[in-house]
């Protein structure tokens, strides 16, 4: 108890003085150009709710971050893990959507996105254009003994986020144009890794990053594979299988990163199990897969057709 109240106090001493140099407009001298902005960003009620001070470590420290959080989500009960992805959450996108966020000429303000990201929070954003693109490492990856390459796939987008990563992480962050951006998108797809779009609720309510993930290594991906939980919502898509055109290979099988493809006589999707990120698609040699679009997948986040 004696220890939770030091915590309490520190912490609630931190917030206060933050807040005032908030309301003043003065800078800690110590205190980085991005830290500043992203803490003004935020505003005082983030403050008030230790969002902002979420953020932050968030950000600064993210190895650490989520190397606790595996270990809170794995000893945590059903209902604290729908809660945690309520508020940090992922849609996977294909390839085409990927580079149409990227692609972006204005501001786009979207709502009532229950259909297209079914969470509380994200129903309401604003698709800001991404004139700042910044590419940094893999959090998930790296925070794990054994990963995969290339760590350099997440891409952070716009304000204060990408001035932060640049600022507080500058080996291994660096900023992208819009042509690096689409090029990093293309090695990724050839890779077959999948494109997410991410939300989370400290930063900012809105999506902050698109990563480029494996299986084997993300964290959305294992939670919802191994532990049920709604980590990421479905392209809107689903796999077909051309049967004329299919040679049962297997290519799609080993591809496929929700386990939902299975090769007898022919390659067959289990449709519960598919997300509707295309990568089977990319890789088949005989062009016997297609994605088509599924109503009881959800609206796919497609801002072509949301302007």
């Amino acid at each position: 108890m004696i220890l939770k109240i030091a915590v309490l106090t520190v912490v609630g001493m931190v917030t206060g003085g933050l807040f005032l140099l908030w309301l003043t407009g003065e800078r800690w001298r110590l205190m980085r150009k991005s830290t500043w902005d992203n803490i003004k960003a935020h505003g005082w009620k983030d403050m008030l709710n230790f969002k902002s001070l979420h953020s932050y470590i968030y950000m600064r420290w993210q190895v650490q971050y989520m190397k606790a959080t595996r270990w809170l989500v794995i000893h945590s009960d059903e209902g604290a893990r729908k809660k945690f992805a309520d508020g940090y959450h992922a849609k996977v996108i294909t390839h085409d959507q990927a580079r149409a966020v990227i692609t972006l000429n204005r501001n786009i303000p979207l709502r009532d996105l229950e259909q297209v990201i079914p969470y509380k929070t994200a129903r309401d954003l604003v698709l800001t254009y991404p004139q700042d693109i910044a590419v940094t490492e893999c959090r998930c990856r790296v925070s794990l003994e054994h990963h995969c390459e290339p760590t350099q796939v997440c891409m952070m987008m716009g304000k204060p986020f990408t001035d932060f990563f640049l600022e507080h992480r500058p080996d291994v962050t660096r900023r992208l144009d819009q042509a690096e951006a689409l090029d990093l998108l293309r090695q990724t797809h050839e890779l077959g890794l999948i494109h997410t779009a991410w939300f989370k609720d400290v930063m900012l309510n809105r999506m902050f990053s698109i990563c480029n993930c494996c299986q084997c290594c993300c964290g959305g991906t294992n939670a919802m594979m191994k532990l049920g939980m709604p980590m990421l919502a479905s392209s809107g898509y689903v796999s077909r299988i051309d049967i004329a055109k299919c040679d049962a290979c297997g290519t799609c099988q080993k591809a496929c990163h929700f386990e939902a493809i299975t090769v007898d006589t022919t390659a067959a999707v289990t449709w519960e199990k598919c997300m509707g990120c295309g990568v089977c698609e990319a890789k088949c040699p005989n062009n016997a897969v297609s994605l088509v679009r599924d109503e009881k997948k959800g609206i796919p986040f497609d801002v072509r057709v949301m302007v």
